[in-house]
């Protein structure tokens, strides 16, 4: 029995592995931080390719709408007029920023809004309220651009160890201007 008290004595007193539960705690806490680092940059690349295939979509908008804007540019300053007899109107195109939208990121229509799905079958982003706003300057203002405003409602699926905890939602705004070269 003393034998077995001097074993266990000696066991407790040696110090060899002591730091293995510390390598064990750095290890997971570092993993976890790893993790959430990549989740928010699968994020950020998710908002920034999103904005940048709105940003493509808002500008074929403004680039379709050269044809009204011709009129108006040879009289010295770029609006969406069109001549009607004696006088101009108004002509804006608006465009289907979502049907671009759709062909550039493969999008599909669910209900208000329109759902990116991946090869899991699970929905990676959403897209709704898109907004636009096209500023036609006034007839003799001369000069200054032609330009659209929008704006998308993005939601994003926070997701941690597989499970999703929340949703990322922000509002995205681009700007496209058309000015004259000459």
């Amino acid at each position: 029995m003393r034998k077995l008290r001097k074993k266990t004595a000696a066991l407790l007193k040696d110090r060899k592995g002591n730091m293995m539960p510390l390598v064990v705690a750095v290890t997971i806490c570092m993993l976890i931080i790893i993790l959430g680092v990549a989740e928010y940059m699968r994020l950020v690349i998710t908002a920034a390719g999103i904005k940048d295939a709105m940003e493509s979509a808002v500008i074929s908008t403004v680039n379709d709408n050269y044809n009204e804007v011709y009129h108006s540019v040879r009289e010295g300053y770029a609006a969406g007029y069109e001549p009607d007899g004696e006088s101009f109107s108004p002509s804006v195109d608006y465009g289907d920023i979502y049907s671009r939208m759709c062909f550039l990121l493969g999008l599909e229509e669910d209900g208000a809004g329109y759902v990116r799905i991946n090869n899991g079958g699970e929905m990676e982003y959403c897209l709704s309220n898109l907004c636009v706003y096209i500023h036609n300057n006034a007839l003799g203002a001369g000069g200054g651009p032609y330009y659209a405003d929008a704006s998308i409602r993005l939601e994003v699926p926070v997701r941690f160890a597989g499970k999703i905890i929340t949703n990322m939602s922000i509002n995205l705004k681009v700007r496209a201007a058309y000015t004259e070269k000459f």
